[in-house]
């Protein structure tokens, strides 16, 4: 098993930037697509209701590791379009040392039309993102640990290796990219990366596709770490199975981007050393505060009253 060595730093997130396009279908999609002409499908849904928003999985985790003191440095492939979120991670002070714009690619863009069941239908063009794998590590100095998070493939696949050949721990967090990788590359990154992060359904695809168990991976990487929403997560580590409670949200208005607010939670939990008890805690916390804001990068806290929501939700003090 690998041991991480890892002082407080600079973390450098590789993954996506993208701007979410929100419209909301007042009606039932099922009312409108009939099941027998689904091979014939030709159908408009009016939305009243649209909202643009800041995200991406690199550009959610760096602000959520903002909101908790922590420089987050993204490395990721942005197009022509993106001034209005580089505008939006300066007033927020992320750092955009690491941001390479693509002047003939629009930045990532994901257009959601949900209807009033919370269904939803998404497209997504990458755009720039395809071009991810121009990014190098090694053009980032005095860093601690790196994420790989989901991004174009390629990218992904030379970030790993990039991060492990320079001796940087990093955490490997196939997110919504998982589909992307056959069982040979999953077990290339799980091989190289410190830290191997997955929600329910991804860990399933995972296990299927790599023939591994939790205690095989576990048994490569310093933590396995399988977060299963209302439920909790489980941490795999030092020999252990760390069982880590859910932080009860006051309100559950939006859980997109919950996830990405865990990384960072595990991210800071990592850059200070904190143990994986704590460290859970934290990212859970993190996650629940999120949902109970629309948009994955419009919620805010000062550290004291992230440590009042966390003495109350865990009943102890952080």
């Amino acid at each position: 098993m690998k041991s991480p060595l890892v002082n407080p730093g600079k973390a450098l997130i590789c993954g996506s930037m993208a701007f979410d396009t929100i419209m909301v279908f007042d009606d039932h999609f099922k009312n409108h697509i009939l099941p027998d002409k689904v091979h014939m499908l030709n159908v408009s849904f009016l939305t009243m209701q649209m909202r643009r928003e800041f995200g991406g999985c690199a550009g959610n985790i760096a602000f959520n590791l903002k909101l908790l003191g922590d420089p987050g440095y993204v490395m990721a492939t942005v197009g022509h379009d993106f001034g209005p979120y580089a505008d939006w991670m300066d007033k927020q002070g992320v750092p955009r040392d690491h941001l390479r714009r693509i002047d003939h690619e629009h930045t990532g863009q994901a257009f959601i039309t949900t209807d009033l069941a919370n269904n939803q239908i998404t497209a997504f063009h990458p755009g720039a993102m395809g071009h991810s794998h121009l990014n190098l590590v090694a053009d980032a100095t005095d860093v601690a640990l790196g994420i790989v998070s989901p991004d174009g493939r390629d990218g992904m696949i030379q970030h790993a290796a990039q991060f492990a050949a320079a001796g940087i721990p990093f955490i490997f967090d196939p997110g919504q990219g998982l589909p992307m990788f056959g069982g040979e590359d999953l077990r290339a990154f799980i091989e190289q990366a410190t830290w191997v992060t997955v929600n329910e359904y991804e860990w399933s695809l995972m296990a299927e596709r790599t023939g591994w168990s939790e205690a095989d991976i576990a048994s490569r990487v310093a933590a396995l770490v399988v977060t299963k929403g209302g439920e909790g997560s489980t941490i795999y580590a030092e020999g252990r199975e760390i069982q880590i409670p859910s932080a009860k949200p006051r309100d559950v208005v939006d859980p997109t981007g919950c996830g990405d607010a865990y990384r960072a939670g595990l991210i800071h939990g990592l850059l200070h050393g904190l143990p994986w008890e704590t460290t859970g805690r934290v990212a859970s916390l993190l996650g629940a505060l999120k949902i109970e804001t629309r948009g994955t990068q419009n919620h805010t806290f000062t550290l004291p009253e992230f440590k009042d929501r966390y003495r109350d939700s865990f009943g102890i003090a952080l």
